[in-house]
């Protein structure tokens, strides 16, 4: 999402460092939240207490600006939904699968992204666009293919997690950027809103029964919530906020490289020769819809 900030930073080298901050605490985010797990706090639930906790502490910079809310409502009802809907499958995603291959699968966004500017915005498909379409489709269906599998029957709920966190992030670009200059505060709000309604609804449709809350647990939710998730917002916002986009892009991709790394490290989850071929494809495919966002900045 694009921030509000008008001020340029006093050095060149503090976006560059906001990205790869943000991109190495995301990277890392799975960990804890598997922790909590262990410690009897389910995802819906972890990611409740963790968005509430987060949201307290926004409050009084949304109500600053809440006159800024009713002159964008319906595009902040979109940011709740979508963006809402990215972090809280993300979460969902990296509980239930791969940490890499969830990664992976959620760095398609750029591809959805490009979809997105052909049927909605009806821009005119590049032959680099098509080529980035092509090469992230087959990379996906060589992480998701398995010898035995019928039609999709191997793709499993983290799988959806992922690829539709993915959507959704793109989906969330689009409005915001479409928006223009608004409220930085009131759009980290409306998404964090958008988490806690969307976890309210799936624990009513579960019907996940209240989790016993220990001091360590207790503490640890209030951590990730804040500063934690605080800090991973408004480093990714500093750093989008005064890098190209297509520079941007590239050091977040730091987050695949940490997820690899912290999950080799805490894990045993093993990464087929086949999933790093699919990653690789995925990788190369967001790298080259980066060369079409750039021309087109140069074009414009």
């Amino acid at each position: 999402m694009l921030s509000t900030m008008s001020s340029q930073p006093t050095s060149d080298y503090f976006p560059v460092l906001a990205c790869a901050a943000a991109a190495t605490l995301w990277g890392v985010f799975w960990y804890p939240l598997r922790l909590l797990e262990e410690m009897g706090v389910p995802g819906l639930w972890a990611s409740l207490i963790i968005y509430c906790f987060a949201m307290i502490f926004l409050i009084p910079a949304c109500w600053g600006k809440r006159t800024d809310f009713l002159k964008h409502k319906f595009e902040y009802i979109l940011i709740g939904l979508f963006a809402g809907w990215t972090n809280l499958a993300f979460i969902l995603a990296v509980l239930e699968g791969e940490i890499v291959r969830v990664l992976l699968l959620f760095y398609l966004s750029p591809i959805w992204a490009i979809l997105l500017a052909v049927f909605i915005l009806h821009e005119r498909l590049t032959r680099i666009g098509a080529c980035s379409l092509i090469l992230a489709m087959l990379g996906a269906a060589m992480m998701l293919w398995h010898s035995d599998m019928n039609y999709l029957e191997g793709i499993g709920i983290a799988d959806f997690y992922a690829i539709t966190s993915g959507m959704a992030f793109a989906i969330t670009n689009i409005v915001v950027r479409k928006m223009g200059d608004v409220s930085f505060s009131t759009k980290i709000g409306s998404a964090w809103v958008g988490v806690i309604v969307l976890t309210l609804c799936g624990l009513v449709l579960a019907q996940l029964p209240i989790p016993v809350i220990t001091f360590n647990s207790g503490i640890l939710a209030l951590l990730i919530g804040f500063p934690c998730m605080l800090a991973m917002t408004w480093t990714a916002q500093y750093g989008v906020t005064y890098l190209p986009i297509q520079r941007s892009s590239v050091i977040f991709l730091l987050e695949i490289v940490v997820g690899a790394v912290s999950a080799a490290i805490w894990t045993d989850e093993i990464v087929s020769n086949l999933e790093y071929i699919g990653g690789v494809l995925i990788v190369s495919a967001g790298l080259i819809s980066l060369i079409k966002e750039k021309h087109h900045n140069i074009a414009a």
